[in-house]
This record gives C-alpha cells, sequence and structure tokens, in this order.
C-alpha cells in the first residue's frame, strides 16, 4: 500500500501540472558509476520467477527478469488501493516508486517502477491517449542537443530490444497536447525502485506487457 507513508488525502493532494516539464524525453542517462556497486540479491519464489520468466512477444524473445535484484516490494501484486480514484484509473506514486491500476472492490494492481530524475520529474494529471506495442522511439530535439550522439534517431529508432521504449509504450497526453512522456518497458533491473530516467515511467518489460494488456486507452493518469 501507499502507506510508505503517505495518507490518501496527502496523495491526492500532490498533483501538480504536467505541462511546465514536458520537454524530456525517454532514455536512461545515468551518470557512470565512480566505484562498483555490489546490488542486493533476494531469494524469488516460484510463482514470482514464472510472473517474469522469459517470453516471445510480437516475434521478439524477451529473457526472464532477474527478479534477484529487484526489491520484492516492487514486485507486481494486488493490494488495497490506497488511491481512492475509480476503477481504470493509472496512478504514479513517484515518491514511492509504484503504479497503481486501480481495480475493482477497493483492489489495485501495483508494479515498481524507475522514475525521472531530479530535474526531470513531473506531475500532474493527464490522459493515456494511445498504446503502442514495440514502438519507435524518436527522441524529441532537447534530448539530441544535449546528447548530441542520437543525431542518429532524429527520424526515430527501430523497434527491437535494443530500443528504450521496450515492448510497449502509452503515449501521455494532456488534452490534444502530447507531454512528451511516456509509461515504458525497460530490461534494466536495477533500474526498478530507483530515479534513472529522463522524465518517464519505466516497468519491467513483463510488467509493462501485462499493465498495457489491461489498460484501456483513454484512460486517465495521475502522476504525483
Amino acid at each position: 500500500m501507499i502507506n510508505v507513508s503517505l495518507g490518501r488525502r496527502q496523495f491526492l493532494a500532490s498533483a501538480a501540472s504536467l505541462s511546465a516539464l514536458a520537454l524530456a524525453g525517454c532514455a536512461t542517462t545515468t551518470p557512470p558509476r565512480l566505484v562498483e556497486v555490489v546490488e542486493p540479491r533476494h531469494a524469488v519464489p516460484a510463482d514470482v520467477a514464472m510472473m517474469y520468466g522469459p517470453l516471445v512477444d510480437e516475434g521478439y524473445s524477451l529473457r526472464a527478469a532477474d527478479m534477484t535484484l529487484v526489491d520484492p516490494l516492487y514486485w507486481r501484486q494486488q493490494v488495497v488501493d490506497p488511491t481512492g480514484e475509480k476503477p481504470g484509473t493509472v496512478v504514479v506514486d513517484t515518491a514511492n516508486r509504484f503504479l497503481y491500476h486501480v481495480g475493482d472492490a477497493g483492489m489495485a494492481t501495483r508494479y515498481g517502477v524507475g522514475i525521472g530524475r531530479d530535474g526531470f520529474a513531473w506531475a500532474g494529471r493527464a490522459h493515456i491517449a494511445y498504446k503502442k506495442k514495440w514502438p519507435t522511439w524518436t527522441p524529441p530535439s532537447e534530448m539530441i542537443d544535449r546528447q548530441p550522439e542520437l543525431e542518429q534517431y532524429r527520424h526515430g529508432m527501430e523497434p527491437g530490444i535494443g530500443n528504450p521504449l521496450g515492448a510497449r509504450a502509452m503515449y501521455i497526453h494532456q488534452g490534444q497536447v502530447d507531454t512528451i512522456y511516456r509509461i515504458h518497458g525497460n530490461p534494466d533491473e536495477t533500474s526498478i525502485g530507483k530515479a534513472v530516467s529522463s522524465g518517464c515511467v519505466r516497468l519491467l518489460q513483463q510488467d509493462v506487457i501485462h499493465l498495457a494488456d489491461s489498460v484501456k486507452t483513454g484512460s486517465i493518469l495521475v502522476v504525483m
């Protein structure tokens, strides 16, 4: 539950505007590590290993996610809904690195996510305008200006295992305006529960497929 520790009133009061920060693109730009960091390891129950196992999707082979690298807090699970939003709503709790897909009977599916670094963080209410399977990634001009090596992808990177958007992308609009933010797939287990991406919300590949299969186009998105 969102208690880590945030009450419903505070949770709902935290929403601000997306539009003021909608210039970041979706790619990991984590600075190089100066010292070797040993990631924690966790025992993984058989049902969780199966949930995050290898699969073939749309002709692409996805490896099993190494869930020993992911805190069990961020494994996909059913929880009592802490958001108070109506069923079908997607809620991103950036402070605690959770995404909730609100269901019926007071329950929600909770996923662990990676979120934008400080300076690329964003919050507000919007909607999921559309979804894509194995999308093309096109970095915005502002990102290319910051990272000239991305110039080769100005007109788009083809879908594939190495594409930063992963197996699925959900495109976030406010009204008719594309915010440039995405909820998308990600193969890096060590990014879950951390702030590493340029503004976008990233889920493990198995989780983003699960979410995209159940969320409806037009669904409300709340990010706090």
